[in-house]
């Protein structure tokens, strides 16, 4: 398992739900990309409403049902491995926005799975003080 804490990156990749990759929804397509890469983990987010650089608005409304709500794929991981996700976002994405910031990262850790025995410890359960 990977060790990841402290002071890593995130990655906020906003594009739209009707976004392709090779027939693929672009956000799905990007999440096989990155697991096969060996990134940490990558989550999406599927949003509600908003509106991008053309100033569109899309929304789940009922009275205005949008097919491209706006997609959010969050990505943590070191800064070398974020070095390398630019150059996979450049060949993927061809309209959208991408965020970089600094994230402490506190726990990553795998959760239990069926056939651990109780009450044994995972690696990096018991963390250090926050401040």
């Amino acid at each position: 398992m990977r060790v990841l804490d402290g002071e890593q990156v995130l990655a906020r990749i906003f594009v739209g739900e009707s976004d392709k990759w090779h027939r693929q929804p672009l956000a799905t397509a990007l999440v096989e990309r990155l697991r096969k890469e060996g990134f940490a983990g990558a989550t999406v987010f599927r949003g509600v409403a908003g509106f991008g650089a053309r100033s569109v608005l899309h929304t789940s409304h009922i009275l205005r049902l949008s097919e491209d709500l706006p997609i959010l794929v969050e990505v943590v991981d070191t800064q070398e491995r974020i070095a390398h996700l630019i150059p996979i976002l450049d060949e993927m994405i061809s309209e959208g926005l991408v965020t970089l910031e600094k994230a402490r990262v506190i726990k990553y850790a795998p959760g239990r799975r069926p056939l651990d025995p109780p009450g044994e410890k995972k690696a990096g359960e018991v963390g250090e003080p926050l401040f």
